[in-house]
């Protein structure tokens, strides 16, 4: 089994990042991940402001996949998500939506006791087990991103459909691909308006694929019920903008559409989702049903 241990983080994706393991297309992968606090919280009394900030949202890698060329595009099929058995949550000041609200931070680490969230004595729900970073190197005219900003490559998409049994579509830039991912969660709804999910650590297993000719609006996402386009702007109408474009280029090079029926069927049957608005640019994908 390929492994890249949670030991080998990096903080930005760049093209410049030497890979830490290199498999052929089709491999299957195993990405150890710690949680995007850097595994550094460890109860709910922990300083928030005596975190160390070089470390937040390590993203395991990258992998250098062999006959990823510029062009292509990486197919990264989501097989399994394994995550520990408690999470961390935070909110406070300057952060999130209600952030002007508080005068300080707040902590609270979960259990999770069979695939539930404990959040208190009377409430608990589900878990919803997703990957938060996932990119591959951006274009080296770009330079570095920071694996908390989501973009063209991917990033910090925090999006809760990726996920087991997923497949996420990403640009290649550089040979190889670059691929890194973190920041799992636990839990994590639309928005993520306190500024964390459930953040845990865990395991990712993936199996990497390559697409010649796919043509395809990257970032996009499909399961086994529809297929999304994701795309991310400090600006969330733009986000808006660029996601449904992205969707009606896909219809109408894979479906063979007009732009009219096009947009007319995105307009009637496609849903606007926002993934998160609390990074330093703001997520939105369009769901479609297959």
């Amino acid at each position: 089994m390929n492994i890249i241990t949670k030991d080998r983080s990096i903080y930005a994706m760049c093209a410049t990042n030497p890979p830490v393991l290199t498999v052929a297309a089709g491999s299957r992968v195993v990405f150890e991940t710690r949680d995007a606090f850097g595994d550094q919280i460890k109860s709910e009394t922990d300083a928030f402001d005596g975190l160390d900030w070089e470390r937040i949202n390590p993203a395991t890698g990258p992998l250098y996949v062999e006959g990823a060329e510029v062009g292509d595009v990486l197919a990264v099929t989501i097989e399994k998500i394994e995550i520990a058995d408690k999470g961390v949550v935070v909110c406070g000041k300057g952060m999130g939506t209600l952030g002007h609200l508080f005068d300080d931070a707040h902590i609270k680490i979960l259990p999770i006791v069979d695939d539930r969230v404990i959040f208190s004595d009377e409430i608990t729900f589900p878990i919803n087990k997703m990957i938060g970073v996932i990119g591959t190197a951006p274009d080296p005219a770009v330079g570095a991103i920071s694996s908390g900003t989501p973009c063209a490559h991917g990033g910090n998409l925090d999006c809760k459909k990726i996920a087991e049994g997923a497949t996420l579509m990403l640009p290649v830039n550089v040979p190889g691909a670059l691929l890194a991912m973190g920041d799992l969660h636990a839990a994590m709804a639309d928005g993520e308006i306190g500024v964390s999910g459930l953040e845990v650590a865990g395991r990712v297993t993936v199996t990497v694929d390559v697409l010649k000719s796919a043509n395809l609006p990257t970032p996009m996402l499909r399961n086994d019920t529809h297929i999304m386009t994701l795309a991310s702007h400090e600006d969330l109408d733009i986000a808006v903008d660029m996601a449904v474009e992205n969707m009606a280029k896909y219809l109408m090079s894979d479906r063979g559409m007009t732009l009219a029926d096009a947009t007319m069927l995105i307009s009637l049957t496609g849903n606007v989702r926002i993934c998160q608005v609390v990074d330093p640019k703001k997520t939105i994908r369009v769901e479609m049903r297959l």
